[in-house]
């Protein structure tokens, strides 16, 4: 033993007398040091992901090196870089004493090792953790025009719709959609209260000037709770540069707020929409057009003027892929109704949107438009695949997200549906925001947790999506008829209705529950007014014809219920061969059940009922089976009965998975 340790103290002689301790001790400290400069530039220079990788690969092949020459060699004060001797052959007098000036080094290295352990290595844990639960989350708010010309405010509205635009396909960043943040226009709130009330840490404000050939962009990022901005720049360029300063300033923003930007992100934000900039600026008023019409949230016909400026800006561009999905989104609102129980339903949206795509195959809109309208086909397997897609290019597409949630809904997955309203809800805090928060009420009322379901419609009512206490009371009566409790339901309608007697959606659910409760006269006074003024206006509710029906079948009147009857059984058939949403739900099958049995048509209702149990998830309408007066004529027989055990048994299976999923997530 005192050999081996004898040995490793020579061998520890050698290696200073080589010098080769002092040799790492600073090359270690300078190949910390160049590796710190590596992670602090690599991001701002957007150097690849492997560079430290290199770098560190690098600085270890040196280190070897470093070793082997020092061992070999050495700097002698008076012969410069000589080959060291072995030991044997050197007297202990010719050995050369370290030199200060290797000394100090080695004294620096050490305490540089020291200090970047110390104060950097170890704090990077922490960095890291805050990193990972960093709100990069932003909102950019309506940006002001400059111009005198207030006509021109769409050109403001547009640089900032594509900034938004831009940030919202880097994947690391949680971005309010152009939608929520209009609300903001003109506000007098402070930075903070917009950051609390839009749930965002950072916000970006600008204004904007176009002047001939030239531009001119102000903007500046503000973090929640000050109203200093951590970030401003001035852009003065021409206008033909645009499209460079937007991609500028979406990068500028993704730095500051440290996300990371993948080369495919950094690609879709670099790439310009067109080439032509008399198209760009069509594109822009047809775009604010629109959306200004959107944002009413009201059903408007969409006039000849807007499909006017897409038109033209396809004129000056006939490869400008955005201006394709604008057209197709003005044919989609004009002919929805108009086509929708045709073979032709809106079929040029997808012959347009696939245009597009085959122009730009990373639109992430045009994805996001087919997925839309495979929903409307019933083709929900290939809907999912196309919001998907829009989701993989702009992960902040907060449409596609509710696109997916009303699929899931359809096919009762509550928690995919519950999933998707969710992350549709943190990325748009505007008036939509009611309309996500409906449609998870009603999924947690399907689901037959009505408390929350109740919970969620209050809140969307709190968003401004009900105007007036009438409209509350209705949504309270629509939610207690989910729940079966139809006296109730009753009572609040009937308060509703003394707020506010010309809601005609009010009428047909009064007489609807009027029918249930067997109040014929009463059922039959609502819907008659129903009936009159829709029909008046040219619209009718096809989903309500049967409980019409079912209502002058009680007063006696079997003409008129064979004629809504027979509507209903057109509807339902037409809804199934074209695999329509009312039939994928299986709901069209049930009705129809409902419509024989009335009828006395045994065979043919339970053949309905057998289609419609065939779906495993079932919603708590299906327990309607069992209370709903339209079965009457079925409800003893052995097979309606045992379809009703496994509907209920069904439900119950879903309702505790869901409830497990809830609680689990802190929901319930």
């Amino acid at each position: 033993m005192p050999t081996h340790y004898s040995r490793i103290f020579e061998f520890w002689k050698e290696l200073r007398r080589r010098k080769v301790i002092h040799v790492v001790t600073v090359y270690a400290a300078s190949a910390f040091v160049i590796l710190e400069l590596a992670d602090i530039l690599a991001p701002s220079l957007r150097l690849p992901d492997w560079t430290l990788n290199l770098v560190l690969l690098l600085l270890c092949v040196g280190f070897v090196i470093a070793v082997i020459v020092s061992w070999i060699y050495d700097i002698h004060p008076e012969g410069g870089i000589v080959k060291t001797e072995p030991v044997h052959k050197v007297k202990p007098e010719d050995i050369p004493k370290s030199s200060n000036s290797w000394k100090i080094a080695s004294y620096i290295s050490f305490v540089v090792i020291v200090g970047l352990i110390v104060l950097n290595i170890i704090p990077r844990t922490g960095r890291e953790k805050v990193s990972d639960v960093l709100d990069k989350s932003i909102a950019v708010l309506p940006f002001e025009s400059l111009s005198k010309d207030e006509e021109l405010q769409y050109q403001a509205d547009g640089v900032m719709d594509a900034i938004v635009l831009h940030l919202s396909k880097i994947e690391d960043l949680r971005v309010m959609s152009r939608t929520s943040v209009e609300q903001y226009r003109d506000t007098k709130k402070t930075i903070p209260e917009i950051c609390e009330e839009m749930g965002v840490a950072y916000v970006l404000e600008g204004s904007f000037q176009k002047s001939g050939d030239q531009m001119r962009l102000i903007v500046q990022l503000i973090q929640s709770g000050t109203e200093e901005h951590v970030w401003a720049n001035n852009y003065d360029r021409e206008w033909k540069d645009i499209f460079i300063v937007q991609s500028e300033v979406a990068k500028a923003v993704a730095s500051e707020l440290q996300a990371v930007i993948t080369p495919e992100e950094i690609d879709r934000i670099e790439r310009p929409p067109t080439h032509n900039m008399v198209a760009y600026d069509f594109y822009q008023q047809a775009r604010e057009e629109h959306l200004a019409r959107q944002l009413e949230y009201k059903p408007r016909e969409i006039d000849k003027d807007l499909e006017r400026l897409y038109r033209t800006a396809l004129r000056y561009d006939s490869t400008f892929a955005s201006a394709y999905v604008g057209l197709a989104r003005v044919y989609w609102d004009r002919n929805y109704y108009k086509s929708y129980y045709t073979e032709e339903f809106l079929d040029s949206v997808p012959i347009l949107a696939d245009f597009a795509l085959s122009l730009d195959d990373q639109l992430a809109e045009g994805y996001t438009l087919k997925g839309d309208y495979c929903r409307e086909k019933g083709d929900f397997e290939k809907a999912v695949v196309e919001y998907d897609k829009a989701l993989d290019i702009n992960p902040n597409d907060w449409q596609a997200f509710l696109g997916k949630g009303l699929i899931y809904s359809y096919l009762h997955d509550y928690i995919s549906a519950f999933d998707n309203f969710l992350q549709a809800a943190t990325l748009n805090q505007g008036p939509a925001l009611a309309s996500v928060y409906f449609y998870l009420g009603v999924e947690f009322g399907f689901a037959g947790f009505h408390e929350v379901h109740r919970a969620y419609l209050t809140r969307a009512f709190e968003q401004n999506y009900y105007s007036d206490t009438a409209s509350y009371y209705y949504v309270l009566g629509l939610s207690y008829f989910m729940e079966g409790d139809m006296s109730t339901s009753l009572e609040y309608l009937l308060k509703a209705y003394s707020f506010n007697e010309n809601d005609i959606n009010n009428w047909g659910q009064i007489g609807l529950n009027y029918s249930w409760l067997g109040h014929k006269e009463e059922a039959l006074e609502f819907y008659q007014k129903y009936i009159d003024t829709i029909e008046e206006m040219g619209q009718f509710d096809y989903n309500a014809t049967f409980r019409i029906g079912y209502t002058y079948y009680i007063n006696g009147m079997e003409e008129k219920a064979n004629y809504y009857f027979d509507k209903q059984i057109e509807f339902n058939k037409k809804s199934n061969e074209l695999g329509r949403p009312y039939s994928r739900s299986m709901q069209s099958y049930k009705d129809l059940a409902a419509i024989y049995a009335v009828r006395g048509e045994k065979e043919k209702a339970l053949e309905n009922l057998r289609i419609y149990n065939s779906n495993k998830q079932q919603d708590c309408l299906g327990l309607f089976l069992e209370s709903d007066p339209l079965y009457d004529n079925i409800r003893d027989d052995p097979e309606f009965q045992q379809i009703l055990l496994e509907v209920k048994a069904n439900y119950q299976k879903e309702h505790e998975r869901v409830r497990q999923w809830l609680e689990e997530n802190d929901i319930l």
